[in-house]
């Protein structure tokens, strides 16, 4: 459907998602309210909410999902692989990003970890991360996932992919992927020598 002046009225979270990333490198994060957001996209500021709760949610693109996949990556595992193994390989696999789409993940990454507005936000959606880790060590520890140890575990590993994808954002050369690989196993490593 064309709107008055040749822009296409937006049909899916993921175009929404993109006329609000483009407001964003513009006005920045801070400045652009889901009003602009909505009136560039050519829909209903009300319509705006049945993409995305919010204005904080657009940089989280479809999270939930990829937490679903990230638990049966988990329950697909073998029984016999180490535990820190395989945390280490859902790291990976929940944030392997195809070559095509890593500058629009290098883009995303900035307004997550870089735009204060966004920390309080991303409290909550690395809560529902870390839950995921700690019901896989729990179920495999034989504990809670509210536990020390799946809480730990969880929480370290969280950490690793903080750590790796600053890292990656100051370092572009780098894969994204190697940098969690090598961050995880230095972490096991370390564990292991104690």
């Amino acid at each position: 459907m064309q709107r008055p002046g040749g822009r296409r009225k937006v049909t899916t979270a993921a175009e929404l998602e993109k006329v609000a990333f483009d407001l964003f490198d513009e006005q920045g994060f801070e400045r652009t309210t889901v009003t602009d957001i909505a009136a560039a996209a050519g829909i209903a500021r009300r319509t705006f909410f049945h993409y995305f709760p919010s204005k904080n949610d657009i940089p989280w693109g479809d999270f939930d999902s990829g937490l679903e996949r990230m638990r049966a990556e988990f329950r697909a595992l073998p029984e016999d692989l180490p535990l820190m193994d395989a945390v280490r390989h859902c790291l990976v696999e929940f944030n392997r990003v195809p070559e095509e789409q890593v500058p629009e993940h290098r883009r995303r990454m900035r307004l997550i970890l870089g735009v204060p507005a966004l920390q309080a936000h991303s409290t909550l959606r690395f809560e529902s991360w870390r839950e995921v880790v700690a019901e896989f060590a729990g179920h495999r520890l034989g504990e809670p996932s509210t536990a020390l140890t799946p809480q730990t575990i969880a929480h370290a590993a969280l950490g690793v992919a903080l750590s790796a994808y600053q890292h990656w954002l100051d370092h572009p050369e780098l894969a994204l992927s190697d940098l969690l690989d090598t961050a995880m196993r230095e972490l096991a490593r370390a564990h292991a020598d104690q």
